[in-house]
């Protein structure tokens, strides 16, 4: 038996009544669900900085590695190099040697510069790193309060939420594939989740815009699916929602 369109809104109707009591179950949770979401995205944040700065404090702790090596190595090239001007045969290797002894001296001054900086570096950033565990630790702290609140606002409409996601696939399965798809799609763009509205005294139910009178003609008619020309909804005759309604 061929399907008609008025059977097809009426399997639109019922699978909408379920979605929005669907809805009206998610709304009792607030704006829970966004700020557990968000203040766990700032906690990740605050990890993502403190792995940030001990890798920083790594790079500058090899640094300083890297400078207390270039003084050993400056060390024992002065030794080298002072034992060598013990051996001189004039002047002009005596000077040499002496230019050698003073760039390794400054070697050592401008590694000791560097290791000073590194160092002062590093203490910046562990008080960055303590400073963003405090800011981490009280984020956590009301994330943890959100969490047991949205927690218990769950298990309390767990069982009726469960029932009506079962209700709303097994619906699904009677609707029309394509209109199904524009059904999600008009729903997912809609303020208040309605994607099937009726037209009551000549305006669109969703957007409240006038809907021409032959447009209204042909939702009267149910010989095909009308579209709002202004906001995208599926129209439908305001006394066939009524009947539908007085059955339920």
């Amino acid at each position: 038996m061929e399907i008609t369109i008025a059977d097809k809104l009426v399997s639109l109707l019922e699978l909408q009544e379920i979605d929005s009591r669907l809805d009206q179950l998610k709304k009792l949770r607030g704006d829970l669900p966004e700020e557990v979401k968000d203040l766990e995205d700032e906690v990740i944040g605050f990890e993502t900085r403190i792995k940030k700065y001990e890798a920083e404090i790594e790079g500058y702790n090899a640094d300083i590695e890297h400078h207390i090596q270039n003084k050993k190595d400056a060390d024992k090239l002065i030794a080298k190099y002072k034992e060598q001007q013990m051996n001189v045969r004039n002047n002009r290797e005596f000077d040499a040697i002496s230019k050698e002894l003073e760039l390794q001296e400054l070697e050592i001054q401008l590694s000791d510069k560097r290791i000073r900086e590194a160092e002062f570096k590093i203490a910046q950033k562990r008080a960055d790193i303590e400073h963003t565990n405090e800011l981490k630790a009280k984020r956590v702290a009301i994330l943890e309060q959100k969490k047991t609140e949205l927690e218990k606002l769950v298990s309390e409409s767990q069982e009726e939420e469960d029932k009506l996601i079962r209700q709303s696939e097994k619906q699904a399965k009677k609707v029309d594939e394509r209109l199904l798809k524009a059904y999600h799609r008009i729903r997912s763009g809609a303020k208040n989740g309605l994607a099937v509205v009726a037209v009551d005294r000549g305006a669109c139910g969703g957007c409240f815009n006038v809907v021409p009178p032959q447009r209204q003609a042909d939702i009267m008619e149910k010989q095909k699916i009308i579209i709002c020309e202004h906001c995208g909804r599926i129209l439908a005759d305001a006394d066939m929602i009524k009947v539908h309604r007085k059955k339920k």
